[in-house]
């Protein structure tokens, strides 16, 4: 099994309820977080995790890349 991450909240940074491997895939995922109750939509592709800010207009402006450990 290769390497395997918590998933951060991009709002407050706590550890979500959800593990990515390196061959996770995840396309408008909606990332929750227990400790500060927001949701997030999200891609996340080796182990890298982008919000989406706007999922109707999908731009390149749109995205923030939270970066990889």
């Amino acid at each position: 099994m290769g390497k395997v991450e918590w998933i951060l909240c991009p709002v407050c940074g706590s550890k979500t309820r959800n593990k990515v491997r390196e061959d996770t895939v995840l396309k408008n995922y909606p990332l929750y977080c227990p400790k500060c109750r927001q949701e997030t939509l999200i891609e996340a592709k080796n182990l890298q995790v982008i919000v989406i800010k706007e999922p109707d207009t999908l731009d390149a402006d749109d995205r923030v890349i939270i970066g990889t450990s």
